[in-house]
Parts: structure tokens; sequence; C-alpha cells
């Protein structure tokens, strides 16, 4: 369900909104990211995500979330952790308005042979070797924590 903008501008200033980030590994164990084409975190590389809707089961909402940002349903997947994720903007750039995130991050795993799409939230979708994600200032903060606190993630 779509809120009317106002009504999610109501939201988004009330409440923490739940989302999934999807932490994705090649075999070589490079990160997939995209740049990001809208807000908050515009202009960044960031690993895929998106809200959770309401009434929507987690296991659904990772399917559906990869499937509209890449293309593919994932074929397995893993709870990492639930991480705090507080931007200055908004996804509707109302002026003085934050966004704080409860970001549940989710280490998935593609069937092998996957032809990865972006959708149009992403300017582009790459894989990034772990040193250079976390050493590039175009990869935002958010995506680098997920490295840093998780640590299954790690080199």
């Amino acid at each position: 369900m779509n809120l009317p903008p106002d009504d999610f501008a109501l939201v988004v200033d009330s409440t923490p909104l739940v989302s999934i980030d999807l932490i994705i590994r090649n075999a070589g164990g490079d990160v997939l990211l995209g740049h990001r084409r809208n807000r908050p975190a515009q202009d960044f590389w960031f690993v895929p995500g998106g809200r959770i809707r309401k009434n929507e089961a987690l296991k659904d909402a990772i399917r559906r979330i990869a499937r509209v940002e890449l293309g593919i349903a994932p074929q397995d997947w893993e709870l990492l952790g639930a991480f705090d994720h507080i931007y200055d903007d908004n996804a509707l750039g109302r002026a003085g308005i934050n966004t704080h995130y409860v970001a549940l991050g989710c280490r998935c795993i593609l069937p092998d042979g996957s032809r990865i799409t972006p959708d149009a939230q992403h300017a582009e979708l790459r894989w990034w070797p772990l040193e250079e994600l976390m050493a590039s200032p175009l990869v935002h903060l958010n995506t680098k924590r997920y490295f840093e606190t998780a640590p299954a993630n790690k080199l």
C-alpha cells in the first residue's frame, strides 16, 4: 500500500521505518552495491534494500525487495541483525523531516548463474571488493557499518 505523500511524510516524521538491506557477496567475496538515485543516501553506493510493508512477512518482503531491486529472488537468506540508519533528509525531499530506519541486515545467497538487473532506483549495480568498499568515500557509512559490526561479514 502506498500512502499519499502527506500521510507518508507524517509517518516518516513520527516513527522509525522498518526496512531490509540485502547483503550479497559473490564467490570471490565482493559485495553487491547499487548507486542510489533516490533519497535518503542519494548519490551514494549502498546495499540493495527497501521498506517492509504492513502485514508483509519478513520472508515475503525479502523476496519482493530482491525481485524489484535485482530482478531475482534469493535462494536462501540469514538475518544478521538490526541496525539504526538515521538520515538528515527523507524520500519526499521535505524540509525539516529526517528519516530513521531500523534496517534488518540480511545476508542473501543468489542462485548460481543469476543475472542481476537494476531497477529505476539505481543508476548502476556493481560488485565491490570489501577493502575498496570500506575505503571509498562514495560508499555510504551505513553500508560500511554492516561489515564493521557484523563479525560474519568481515574479511
